[in-house]
């Protein structure tokens, strides 16, 4: 195959998308195949859920990086380049992977479907992890997870975060049918964990775990977390440990939910065995807890004024990101840049986290479905009496919102991952010396 360089293997790649999304696992298990089943060479945990599945799987790997394992990390979408998707002991692969890895993946895609841009990236990971000898990945599902590109593993456990109606062109649109797909990870007699607490998703996960003789473990059940009467740290109470002291640098109460999973995911993996330590023990846990990035999520890029940029893209992190603004910017004049993508529902979001801002700005994402800021700004008028303002780029719309804020104000830019890229892209760049 000729050699290509690396815009030109993204190109090829983003050219994919046309083709839209096309769920089911034939395609990607022909291209492992071809390439000798790569995804059997390496241990994995299998990660699903609405919201936190990018946080849990970056508290595990550095838990395990930690503990000395070789760890590989696929998380999907990027925010600003494509390698962040891959990621080995901590590090993103260079350009020269992912051209590796796109010539080879593309020379294995053999089968009568074209594989998609997902299906591709999916493959690439499990060659790149092999290739470089990782003991342990771990993996994030793409949208769903019965049909996932992804749930061509067999992992060693399943997590599934939390539960929400999202994706209902795919996924169905009550809270059963998504638990039905979510679950289609759980494996026969792999252990599960999961933070989803309505009635019907745990009725139909429950059903699914038995009928799998999976061990089903439920946050709040059979482990949680409480935060440290000082409020610095937590504790993490499991299903046979407990844990003191432990921190970490991600903000915000949904985090303690997300660590509690990552931390039943250890224990489980690694348990104590009679008379003995912990395989890993509390010292590592705390260490690779505290030490855990994942840029995006209620990440502070600025001081003064304080700017920070979420990936909130749904009505369950909507949620979370107003629980935050009440816990941490009730005292600031705040500026709310979003940007929302076609497919959500944007009147509950809007309804959620207007009320907490002095004024908004509306912008919209380099991407064919986010909406039409001006038809934000319309929804917004009936919710909002405050000043708002259309800027049609993220670059324009976070320069104006940081120039026109003082020193104590804050400035939050939300409503969708792609939006928190292009912010993040130019507010890094703005702010190297």
């Amino acid at each position: 195959m000729k050699q290509i360089s690396y815009d030109e293997c993204l190109e090829n790649m983003y050219g994919l998308g046309r083709f839209g999304i096309k769920l089911g696992l034939d395609t990607t298990s022909q291209i492992l195949t071809n390439l000798g089943s790569p995804e059997k060479k390496f241990k994995s945990i299998h990660i699903a859920g609405t919201n936190g599945k990018g946080s849990i799987a970056s508290y595990i790997a550095s838990i395990l990086r930690n503990a000395g394992f070789k760890t590989g990390l696929y998380t999907s979408p990027h925010l600003i380049k494509f390698n962040e998707r891959f990621v080995i002991d901590g590090d993103q692969v260079s350009d020269d992977d992912v051209v590796e890895a796109y010539q080879a993946v593309k020379q294995a895609d053999t089968g009568e479907r074209q594989a998609t841009f997902f299906e591709l990236a999916t493959a690439m990971a499990f060659y790149l992890f092999d290739r470089d000898g990782v003991e342990w990945a771990i993996i994030e599902t793409g949208m769903g997870g019965r049909l996932d590109a992804t749930n061509v593993l067999s992992p060693e456990l399943s997590v599934i975060s939390n539960l929400s109606i999202e994706h209902t062109e795919y996924l169905g649109d009550t809270i059963e049918a998504i638990a039905m797909e979510k679950g289609g990870i759980i494996k026969p007699g792999v252990p599960v964990i999961t933070g989803a607490t309505q009635e019907q998703a745990l009725g139909v996960l429950t059903d699914i775990a038995a009928d799998r003789q999976a061990p089903l473990h439920l946050l709040g059940r059979d482990f949680h977390t409480r935060r440290d009467g000082d409020q610095t740290g937590f504790t993490y109470s499991g299903i046979n440990r407990e844990i003191t002291g432990i921190t970490t640098r991600l903000p915000g109460r949904h985090q303690l939910d997300n660590s509690a999973l990552a931390l039943a995911a250890v224990e489980l993996l690694f348990p104590a065995q009679a008379n003995q330590d912990p395989a890993i023990s509390d010292a590592i846990i705390r260490k690779g807890m505290a030490e855990t990035q994942w840029a995006g999520r209620l990440e502070k890029i600025m001081a003064e004024p304080l700017v920070v940029i979420d990936g909130a893209h749904n009505l369950a992190a909507a949620t979370n990101l107003a629980r935050f603004f009440e816990e941490e910017f009730s005292d600031r004049r705040l500026t709310l840049v979003l940007g929302i993508l076609d497919d959500k529902d944007f009147e509950p979001m809007l309804n959620l986290l207007l009320p907490w801002a002095d004024r908004v700005i509306f912008t919209r994402a380099d991407n064919k479905r986010s909406i039409d800021p001006a038809i934000l700004e319309q929804t917004a008028k009936s919710l909002f009496s405050k000043e708002i303002t259309v800027i049609e780029t993220v670059a324009e719309a976070v320069d104006h919102a940081v120039k026109t804020s003082s020193a104590t104000d804050a400035v939050c830019i939300a409503g969708s991952l792609y939006v928190a890229g292009e912010a993040r892209k130019k507010l890094t760049e703005d702010i190297r010396p």
